[in-house]
């Protein structure tokens, strides 16, 4: 009984670090798409009037990305981690 419980644990373990793992991620890009979308709504605004500061927002936008794969890259990682002991 000992060890069902053990491997229940563990498995309960790997499942709520997978949850944890997805929404981590999906925040990171929710913040990139928001940084993209900015630079976009900028670039149009220079295209078609009302410019704005695209340079600045561009750099941003990328930053961000970079960024937020970094995070999930080191997030995944972990997981696998975790999941492998």
């Amino acid at each position: 009984m000992a060890d069902e419980e053990k491997e229940e644990k563990a498995t309960l373990k790997t499942e709520i670090l997978d949850k944890i793992s997805a929404l981590v991620t999906a925040a990171f890009g929710l913040v990139a798409a928001l940084a993209w979308n900015d630079a976009i709504k900028a670039i149009f605004k220079e295209v078609f009037g009302e410019a704005g500061s695209i340079g600045p927002m561009i750099l941003y936008a990328v930053i961000v990305t970079i960024i937020a794969v970094i995070l999930t890259i080191i997030v995944a990682r972990a997981v696998a981690n975790a999941k492998n002991k």
